[in-house]
């Protein structure tokens, strides 16, 4: 399916592996031309030429860390400069570390606050004027399901993400009417990095193996499996697209079915 998106610009960040790099290759293979962002500049170059050859106008990386703000100013000047324009934000970046809500302290909330809530806004801040000026933009957040039903052993991420749901929401009823649209994907258990971390821990807490505990986890999801990160991209890109043009301020769940809730 052809989504009418060449011709559009997308900043991602995260994008060297897991979730990031899934909605990038979706991107790519719709012809959109990108900067991907994630730490480690090395890898970026690679994942750029391997965006391009899969069909991306263009690709470039642009290292920078969510934790500093200036990192986060210069990646939205430099997506600008290198695109001429960013129509497509995807605001994704690594989750803080599991821990339940009595194992976590004041500090861990207030080092963890700029990553997951202040700077994702600010980068964001940095771009939407010109996006209203065009009449078009859209704002993507990848989060979690923990944002629709906490999630056992991940106080921290439960904690900070509900911030983002309420920023994205009041967002998306202010600039609907100018063309842009906001969203939330919320994964479940697709198997990533970050996965194997959470689950990880659980399993260390369990006394079992992580092959162990992932098999566990599978039995809980309704499709009885972990996902993958070419079932979770696509959505990002349909999202980007004038198809889902009609869909704001939404939280749309990728999780197998997990959760249970209306």
């Amino acid at each position: 399916m052809d989504l009418g998106l060449r011709g559009r610009r997308a900043l991602v960040m995260g994008a060297s592996k897991g979730l990031g790099r899934a909605i990038a290759d979706s991107l790519a293979a719709e012809g959109v031309a990108l900067v991907v962002s994630g730490r480690e500049g090395a890898s970026l170059d690679a994942v750029a030429a391997e965006l391009r050859a899969a069909g991306a106008a263009a690709a470039h990386g642009v290292p920078a860390d969510v934790a500093s703000a200036a990192d986060m100013d210069r990646l939205g000047d430099e997506a600008l400069r290198l695109l001429g324009g960013v129509d497509i934000l995807v605001l994704n970046h690594g989750g803080p570390p599991p821990g339940s809500a009595l194992e976590i302290t004041v500090d861990q909330i207030e080092a963890w606050f700029p990553r997951i809530v202040l700077h994702p806004i600010r980068l964001a801040m940095r771009l939407l004027p010109a996006m209203r000026e065009r009449k078009w933009g859209r704002i993507l957040t990848v989060g979690s399901t923990g944002m629709v039903q906490p999630i056992p052993n991940l106080a921290l991420s439960n904690i900070l993400r509900a911030g983002m749901v309420g920023w994205n929401k009041s967002l998306a009823g202010e600039v609907a009417a100018e063309g842009i649209t906001c969203n939330i994907l919320a994964p479940g258990s697709i198997l990533t990095d970050r996965t194997v971390v959470t689950q990880g821990g659980i399993a260390a807490k369990r006394g079992v193996t992580l092959e162990e505990q992932l098999a566990e986890r599978a039995k809980q999801i309704p499709a009885v499996r972990i996902g993958e990160g070419r079932e979770f991209g696509p959505m990002a890109a349909f999202l980007a697209s004038d198809h889902g043009a009609y869909v704001t301020g939404s939280i749309i769940r990728i999780d197998g079915g997990l959760i249970r809730s209306l």
